[in-house]
């Protein structure tokens, strides 16, 4: 089967290869499914990879891609909730150690233990993944593979906005970083009553901006050409913002967010960056802000986005720029580290 393979820790070190199908273990993979992928998506993190640029450990070689959707082609002895046919969403945390605190009180994105697809354990840029039955939730007829394939990071924009933020009626609420994630995180703040919503990015993200705007924000700027602040200032009592996300990982975003949020506002964080901030965190204190991490989802969550998608709640057609074969992947990464892609999806 064709696989896209992340090789070696360098720069670049990422090729289609002819691998085969993996198959089921007797006994180790009892609880297992072989799923026949779909459609899987192209997310910051793989390309973070192929540029060599991410802050985790990747286990190489490996086959990128965690966010996927297929068919049930084969399942485990123990396996009893799918059956060869079903269509099938799959999470993302495909090793977990399962007797931890986190995982016996269900909150097994948080496992020190945990293994990701894509870097810890093969993913699913491939015609097939193996995937623990634990994972995969059911999908109806009228959620079609390339919008299902995003339903991880809808789970983490879900997790980041509806669960770890303060967000009420009418509250202003900015996002740092229209990525993918940054997107979906405005629209999950609208979708929770948010009044005036800004989406922040630079010139480059003129696609995601405009997406932004199709997607309900108020504001959709360039901080090159607006100042954040000031017009942070000129709504509501001018306080700041109630709530800033930060989609963009970058040191100069989390920097601009102790400004523009208000006394008492939260900053929750959701984006990754390797550079370590080089400011001071007394606004953190002389403002009593709230600084929220969010990381992943559980499965509570996957149930209420697969709903959401299902009924159309979420709108992904913004969203999704490019749906393409396999071999299209390096025209997708391209295009979605370049901003001329919001986001891409690949067919195996």
């Amino acid at each position: 089967m064709p696989a896209l393979v992340h090789y070696a820790l360098q720069p670049g070190a990422v090729e289609l290869r002819e691998l085969p199908v993996p198959d089921i273990n007797p006994g180790t993979g009892d609880d297992d499914v072989l799923l026949a992928v779909g459609a899987v998506s192209v997310c910051g993190s793989d390309i973070h990879q192929y540029h060599n640029t991410q802050s985790w450990p990747v286990n190489t070689p490996v086959v990128l891609g965690h966010e996927f959707c297929g068919t049930v082609a084969k399942t485990g002895r123990n396996v009893s909730s799918f059956k060869e046919g079903d269509r099938v969403v799959s999470e993302t945390a495909a090793s977990i150690c399962g007797v931890c605190l986190y995982c016996r009180a269900g909150e097994y994105n948080l496992c020190p233990k945990r293994k990701g697809f894509g870097y810890g354990i093969d993913g699913a840029m491939a015609g097939f993944v193996l995937v623990p039955a634990r994972c995969l939730h059911s999908i109806p007829t009228e959620l079609d593979f390339s919008r299902a394939a995003l339903t991880e990071p809808c789970c983490v924009a879900y997790n980041s906005v509806a669960i770890h933020s303060r967000l009420r009626p009418g509250d202003t609420v900015v996002v740092l970083g229209p990525g993918p994630i940054g997107l979906l995180c405005a629209q999950m703040a609208r979708l929770n009553g948010s009044g005036t919503l800004i989406v922040a990015g630079m010139r480059q993200d003129a696609l995601r901006l405009n997406a932004a705007r199709a997607l309900g924000a108020t504001h959709a700027i360039a901080v090159e050409e607006t100042d954040l602040g000031e017009l942070v200032r000129s709504v509501g009592d001018g306080l700041g913002a109630d709530l800033v996300i930060d989609a963009s990982g970058s040191s100069p975003a989390l920097k601009s967010a102790l400004e523009i949020v208000r006394p008492g506002g939260q900053i929750t964080k959701v984006g990754w960056g390797p550079r370590p901030i080089d400011f001071s965190l007394d606004a953190l204190v002389q403002k009593a802000i709230t600084l929220q991490g969010s990381f992943s989802h559980t499965f509570r969550h996957w149930e209420k986005v697969v709903g959401m998608l299902a009924s159309g709640q979420i709108d992904l057609e913004p969203v999704i720029s490019r749906v393409t074969p396999l071999p299209g992947w390096n025209e997708s990464f391209e295009g979605m580290h370049s901003g001329r892609l919001v986001k891409a999806v690949l067919n195996p």
